[in-house]
């Protein structure tokens, strides 16, 4: 059974840092596109970064030169880590498996307080 569980929300200020974890079990992560997405109340889930099985990475255009999307595959996990944080970069994150998003995290919030 694949499972991914999402660690390291929490709350910030602006202009501060957080990295995000995602530890797969069940899969062997390193066979697949990873990806963060994001949703904030009221608006739809959005993807945030995507990480291909051959290190191909891509980002929103609002996170570029902000967030960096990596994997350690010899661990099974995927990080996000977040730079410069905006109160607008507040939302529920969630990791996802696949590009079709065969399997979701649970999703860790994030809060960025102005």
């Amino acid at each position: 059974q694949v499972q991914l569980v999402e660690s390291g929300g929490g709350l910030v200020q602006t202009g501060g840092s957080l990295q995000l974890s995602c530890a797969a079990s069940g899969t062997i992560i390193s066979r697949y596109t990873m990806g963060w997405y994001r949703q904030a109340p009221g608006k739809q889930r959005e993807l945030v970064a995507r990480i291909r099985s051959g290190g191909t990475t891509n980002y929103a255009d609002s996170v570029k030169g902000r967030f960096t999307i990596s994997r350690d595959n010899a661990k099974n996990v995927v990080y996000l880590q977040m730079n410069s944080l905006k109160p607008e970069d507040t939302a529920v994150y969630y990791c996802c498996l696949g590009v079709l998003g065969d399997y979701w995290g649970q999703g860790t919030q994030v809060t960025v307080s102005s």
